[in-house]
């Protein structure tokens, strides 16, 4: 992350909308604009891989039972508008192929692939894409709702609408039973 670059564009910010970086209120805006940018895209030169590897941290399970984590809070950023998405959550099922993953990595999983430029559809296929490469397991499904400000605060100006994705694999895919037991779980 080049900080340097991300505080100038910070200043060249203010200016383009008629501001002075220099006045009183604004001197520390370009250093604090690049320190949020630097956190908010810290996984921006991450790949699937190397989040995968970061946060694989299983352990053996010999139940097969469903697994689901949900209302994880999120936020990012959309690709398009740099704009960001909000009010985001995710809910994250799996049924373990005999390892499981600590409940507390899969939100940070979920974190780590929102740290970067993203559109809602992939935040979902990359969670289900790591949770595959970490557990192994071959069933995961990911729901995700969130506003987006491309919708909601520019554009067409639409407050309260809400986007709603769902990302599957193996037995989720296939069997709508399974499907809707994890949405009826998740309360929808």
């Amino acid at each position: 992350m080049d900080i340097k670059k991300l505080e100038e564009a910070g200043r060249l910010i203010l200016e383009a909308i008629g501001e002075d970086p220099l006045r009183e209120g604004l001197v520390e805006t370009p250093g604090r604009f690049a320190s949020m940018m630097a956190e908010q895209m810290a996984y921006t030169e991450k790949s699937n891989e190397d989040i995968a590897k970061e946060f694989d941290k299983t352990f053996v399970s010999p139940g097969s039972d469903v697994v689901i984590v949900k209302d994880i809070s999120l936020f990012s950023h959309c690709e398009h508008h740099l704009a960001l998405m909000y009010h985001m959550t995710a809910s994250i099922g799996y049924i373990p192929k005999g390892r499981v993953i600590g409940l507390s990595k899969v939100a940070r999983i979920a974190e780590a692939v929102s740290k970067r430029l993203q559109i809602q559809e992939r935040i979902g296929s990359d969670i289900r894409d790591i949770m595959e490469r970490i557990t192994g397991a071959e069933d995961i499904i990911v729901y995700i709702e969130g506003e987006h400000s491309c919708m909601t605060a520019r554009g067409i100006k639409k407050p309260g609408s809400v986007t709603q994705t769902l990302s599957s694999s193996g037995r989720y895919r296939t069997d709508p039973v399974l499907r809707q037991e994890f949405l009826q779980t998740i309360g929808l």
